[in-house]
């Protein structure tokens, strides 16, 4: 990661701690514009609107921690199965963690509404920090988690976010998969957990 951008993300991190506790009136003025510092350095360093940067960066309040991205390892015939998203790319099913949601819980509902299928989880195959392993670096902190599952039911229906599912192997993954949430590397190393049944969980 670049060090303007470790700046920003350091800076953006501070003033949104700093807005979280403080009730003085000249502090709170200080963090806003520390904010607003951090997410211009962002806007002039790439080709995002100082809107969207705002939208994207300094849209949350209190103490700042990493989101949760879970994702599905879901094999059939020594195949994997990839979504094939509206934008046209594939990647593993999941998103984001919701409120109220655990890893688990999270990891059933999403593969739910992206494939109609039903799943149990078995075992966590990695917790990734995302950005030491995809891209484009994002602002924020995101903690990826790939879970090894298992089909117990359910049949694919097209929705809002999927217009596809298919099992591939690992010789003829898709050239266009969502890199920012699934790439080469991480199917790979999803195969392999597959596989080795003493498979330890990976972290960074």
């Amino acid at each position: 990661m670049e060090k303007w951008l470790k700046w920003a993300i350091e800076i953006q991190s501070l003033a949104q701690s700093g807005l979280a506790y403080t009730n003085n009136v000249y502090d709170i003025e200080r963090y806003e514009r520390l904010r607003e510092i951090s997410a211009e350095m962002l806007a002039e360093k790439t080709d995002l609107s100082i809107e969207k940067v705002k939208d994207l960066f300094c849209n949350e309040t209190g103490y700042q921690t990493p989101k949760i991205d879970t994702r599905a390892a879901i094999f059939k015939n020594n195949k994997i199965l990839l979504t094939h998203e509206n934008n046209g790319t594939w990647s593993l099913p999941g998103g984001w963690c919701d409120v109220l949601e655990s890893v688990k819980s999270n990891t059933i509902k999403e593969v739910k509404e992206e494939t109609g299928l039903d799943v149990n989880t078995i075992k966590v195959i990695a917790i990734q920090d995302r950005n030491k392993h995809n891209k484009p670096i994002y602002a924020y902190g995101i903690c990826k988690v790939f879970i090894l599952c298992d089909i117990v039911g359910g049949e694919f229906k097209e929705n809002i976010e999927t217009t596809e599912i298919k099992y591939f192997s690992l010789n003829e993954l898709p050239s266009n998969l969502a890199i920012e949430k699934t790439n080469k590397e991480q199917i790979e190393m999803c195969f392999k957990a597959y596989k080795d049944k003493n498979w330890q969980t990976q972290f960074d």
